[in-house]
C-alpha cells in the first residue's frame, strides 16, 4: 500500500515538473567550435532526459557484458554443487537401507562434483565401510581428520576402524587425541576410561571421571556410584600391598555407594579387624537389604573373630530375618546350620526350595545326606540333580559370567556393568528353568516302602520262544477264547495273594513297523583281486617303436588343390 502511494506521488511530481518546464519561455543556445545549436527550453530538457536514459541503458549493457563470464562460472558452480548435494543425499539414503552399489555410485558422483564437502567425505567413508573396504575407509577418515571442521568425526571413524582391526593401542591413542580436542566427547571419555580401568590405572580413571562430571556428561548420582566402583577396585587391588590406602579407599567408597557388595564386604572386614563390630554389622545389613549376597552373609557370620559355629548360626539367622523368604537367606542359614551340625534346621531352611532346587540347594542337600546319615546313594542323587537344576545367580555383564566381581565389563568396557543375577534370565530363549527330575531320582529320594512278606510258593515260568533279533516290542499274541461257563456257576475270582508269573522280556524283539522286504536280486560278479605286488597283465598289445610313424600320413587333398599337388609331383 505504501509503495503504491509513493509511486503515485513520484508520478505526480514528475508530471508537475514536466508541466513547469513546458510553461517556461526562452531559448537555449550551444556554441562549440564552429557549431551553434539554438532550441527552446522544453525541447532541450526533453533531449537531455533522453540522453541520460540512453547513457544509463548503455552502461547497463556494458556492465552486463562485463559480468557475463563470472555469472556463467557461478551458475556452473551452483549446478555442480546441486548435483553433489543430490548425490550426497541419495548416497546417505542408500547407506541407510543397505544398498552398497548405489551408495558407491553416489559417492563417486559426490566426490566428482563436491570433493571438498564434508558430507562427501563422510559418504565415501561409509560406502567403503559398507563394502568392507577398510583401507578406503581409513583413507577417507584420515582425510577428514586433517581438516579442521571434520577432525573429530575423522578421529571417531579411525577409532571404530581400529576397534574392528583389534588394535586397542591405536584405538586408545585416537580416543585420547579426541579427548584433548573435545573434553565433552562421550565416546572418547568412555574409551579412555575403559582403557585406564583395564590397565589398572585407577588414579587416571578417577581423573577422567572428574572431567566427565565437570563436562556435564554424567549426573551427580552416577558420578557417586562410579567413583565408589573405582575406589572399591583400587581397594581390592591394594588389599595385600598397601592396607592403609586400601582401607581409606574402601571407606570412601562405602559412603558413596553403600549398596555395593564388594565394598561392603571389604569395609566390614576392616571394621571387624578394628573391633568396630556394630559398625561392621550395620555396613553389611545396609547392603543386604538392597541385594542379599552369599559374601555378605559370610562376612556377617564372621564379623566377630573366634565365635563358635553355633554363634555364627544365630548371627546368620538374625541377618536372614531381614530378608525373609529369599533364597540367599535360606542358603546362608543352611550353610551355617551344617557347620554347626544342626541338620534339622538346615533341612527346614531349604524345605521351601526343594521342589524346584537350584544347584547350590541341591549340593547342600547332598552334603546334608552325606554328613548326617552317611547315605552316599541319596548324596549322589542330589549331586545328579545339581547338574540339571536351576542356575544360581552369578556376576554377569553383557553375557559374560565371572566368578568374582569386576569393575569393568571385559566385553564392552562399560563401568559398573556386573550385576548379581541368573546368567540366562535375560535371554528370550530361556523357556524352561530346569530339566524335570527323572523317575529314577524320585524313586531314590523317596522313602522306601514297607516290605510285604509272602508265603513261599512254586512258580513255574514258561520259557518264551526265541524272537527275531530286533529292537521293537514283541507282537501281542491273540489269546484263545475261553469257554463260556453257565450263568448258574460263575468262575470264582483269583485269590488276591497270587499273581501271574512274569516272564523275562527278550533282549531283541521283532519290529512290526518295518515290513520285511525281500532284497532285490544282485547279479553275481566275481571281482578280480590282485596281490599288492602283482603288476598284473598288460591289456594293451606290444608296440614296436620302430614300426610307429613319427607323424601321421596326410590325407590326399581333393579338388583343384589335389590336382595341382599331383601335377606338381
Amino acid at each position: 500500500m505504501y509503495r503504491i502511494i509513493l509511486f503515485l506521488v513520484l508520478i505526480a511530481l514528475a508530471a508537475a515538473g514536466a508541466a513547469w518546464v513546458a510553461d517556461q519561455s526562452g531559448d537555449v543556445a550551444l556554441s562549440w567550435g564552429g557549431w551553434r545549436v539554438q532550441t527552446s527550453l522544453p525541447v532541450f530538457a526533453l533531449a537531455l532526459g533522453v540522453a541520460i536514459v540512453a547513457a544509463m541503458l548503455a552502461w547497463s549493457i556494458l556492465r552486463a557484458l562485463w559480468r557475463t563470464p563470472k555469472r556463467i562460472k557461478r551458475a556452473r558452480r551452483e549446478r555442480r554443487h546441486a548435483r553433489g548435494r543430490h548425490a550426497i543425499t541419495h548416497g546417505l539414503l542408500a547407506i541407510g537401507h543397505g544398498d552398497s552399489t548405489a551408495a558407491r555410485a553416489h559417492a563417486v558422483v559426490a566426490r566428482k562434483h563436491a570433493a571438498h564437502d564434508p558430507l562427501a567425505l563422510l559418504l565415501h567413508a561409509q560406502s567403503a565401510q559398507l563394502d568392507g573396504d577398510r583401507d578406503g575407509a581409513q583413507r577417507a577418515f584420515r582425510a577428514m581428520a586433517e581438516r579442521e571442521d571434520t577432525r573429530l568425526l575423522g578421529l571417531r571413524g579411525l577409532f571404530i576402524e581400529a576397534q574392528r582391526a583389534d588394535d586397542p593401542v591405536a584405538a586408545v591413542m585416537i580416543a585420547e587425541e579426541a579427548l584433548k580436542l573435545a573434553p565433552a566427547s562421550t565416546w572418547a571419555s568412555q574409551a579412555v576410561l575403559g582403557f585406564r580401568c583395564a590397565k589398572g590405572d585407577w588414579s587416571g580413571a578417577l581423573t577422567i571421571l572428574d572431567n566427565n562430571l565437570a563436562s556435564g556428561l554424567i549426573d551427580k548420582v552416577a558420578y557417586r556410584r562410579q567413583r565408589g566402583v573405582l575406589l572399591t577396585a583400587r581397594a581390592l587391588e591394594l588389599e595385600n600391598v598397601d592396607r592403609d590406602l586400601s582401607r581409606e579407599s574402601v571407606m570412601e567408597a562405602i559412603k558413596l555407594a553403600p549398596t555395593l557388595v564388594p565394598a561392603a564386604v571389604l569395609a566390614s572386614k576392616y571394621q571387624s579387624e578394628a573391633h568396630q563390630i556394630r559398625r561392621s554389622m550395620r555396613i553389611v545389613e545396609a547392603a543386604w537389604l538392597a541385594q542379599p549376597h552369599p559374601d555378605l552373609a559370610d562376612a556377617y557370620a564372621h564379623v566377630k573373630l573366634g565365635d563358635s559355629a553355633r554363634q555364627r548360626l544365630v548371627r546368620t539367622e538374625t541377618l536372614a530375618a531381614k530378608a525373609p523368604g529369599h533364597l540367599e537367606s535360606a542358603l546362608a542359614v543352611a550353610r551355617a546350620a551344617i557347620d554347626a551340625t544342626e541338620y534339622a534346621r538346615a533341612r527346614a531352611a531349604l524345605a521351601p526350595f526343594i521342589a524346584a532346587p537350584t544347584q547350590r540347594v541341591a549340593m547342600l542337600m547332598a552334603e546334608i545326606e552325606r554328613t548326617e546319615h552317611g547315605d552316599s546313594g541319596k548324596a549322589r542323587t542330589w549331586t545328579l540333580r545339581a547338574v540339571r537344576a536351576l542356575h544360581d545367580p552369578v556376576w554377569t555383564a553383557d553375557g559374560y559370567v565371572s566368578d568374582r566381581w569386576r569393575p569393568v565389563s571385559p566385553v564392552s568396557g562399560r563401568l559398573d556393568a556386573f550385576q548379581w543375577q541368573t546368567p540366562l534370565a535375560a535371554l528370550p530363549s530361556d523357556k524352561g528353568g530346569a530339566i524335570e527330575p527323572s523317575p529314577f531320582e524320585e524313586a531314590m529320594l523317596a522313602a522306601p516302602p514297607p516290605r510285604r512278606v509272602e508265603p513261599p510258593r512254586e512258580v513255574v515260568a514258561e520259557v518264551p520262544p526265541p524272537a527275531a533279533q530286533d529292537n521293537s516290542p514283541a507282537p501281542a499274541v491273540a489269546a484263545e477264547p475261553a469257554p463260556v461257563a453257565p450263568a448258574a456257576a460263575p468262575a470264582p475270582p483269583p485269590p488276591p495273594t497270587e499273581s501271574t508269573p512274569v516272564t523275562a522280556a527278550p533282549l531283541f524283539r521283532a519290529r512290526q513297523d518295518l515290513p520285511k522286504t525281500t532284497p532285490a536280486s544282485i547279479p553275481q560278479v566275481i571281482p578280480i583281486v590282485r596281490a599288492p605286488d602283482d603288476p598284473g597283465i598288460d591289456d594293451e598289445g606290444t608296440s614296436d617303436e620302430f614300426a610307429e610313424q613319427l607323424t601321421p600320413a596326410k590325407a590326399q587333398a581333393g579338388g583343384w588343390r589335389g590336382f595341382l599337388a599331383r601335377w606338381g609331383s
